[in-house]
């Protein structure tokens, strides 16, 4: 059976919190998972991850440090407008930005499937290597998101905002 979900972590672990999606991928890696779910450690690696998405996935699951204003740690859950994400004009084949991706991705002829984002808020994201305590500490209400996510049941969140580019805290 190929897998239907793929759970990419993302981030530069040399810019402190930046390296959320790297420790959930490493966490995850001793957890019980469908077969059908595939996980693996993209960093930065953009064009890594748009050749691995022409395999085809049902729904991609992207693991990373997401700045929205909230306190540090705060989890959210975001469905990415694909389409919007492709529109990018430009492509950095060094950069993560999920734009590149997903336009590299759509100029290859490939579908990413349903794209779901666990986003966590980082206190920091300068130079260094490590998380801050309160990224640190949302790492094991990630791995039960994704866990969730990956069985095929929503994890337990609050009240949805409204469609478009839905943002729900974990």
């Amino acid at each position: 059976m190929r897998p239907r979900v793929l759970v990419a972590g993302i981030g530069n672990i040399f810019l402190s919190d930046d390296g959320f999606g790297v420790e959930v991928i490493k966490e995850l890696e001793g957890t019980e998972l469908p077969e059908w779910v595939q996980i693996a450690d993209y960093g930065i690696a953009g064009m890594h991850l748009a050749y691995d998405l022409l395999g085809g996935y049902d729904t991609t699951i992207l693991l990373d440090a997401t700045p929205h204003g909230k306190p540090p740690g705060t989890l959210s859950l975001i469905e990415a407008d694909v389409d919007d994400l492709a529109a990018s004009a430009s492509i950095d084949a060094h950069g993560m930005q999920p734009e590149a991706v997903f336009r590299l991705l759509r100029l290859l002829g490939g579908d990413a499937g349903r794209v779901l984002i666990v986003g966590c808020e980082p206190a920091c994201l300068e130079e260094g290597i490590g998380l801050s305590p309160e990224v640190t500490g949302a790492i094991p209400a990630a791995v039960r998101a994704v866990t969730e996510l990956a069985w095929g049941t929503s994890p337990a969140l609050p009240a949805k905002t409204p469609p478009a580019k839905e943002t729900t805290e974990v």
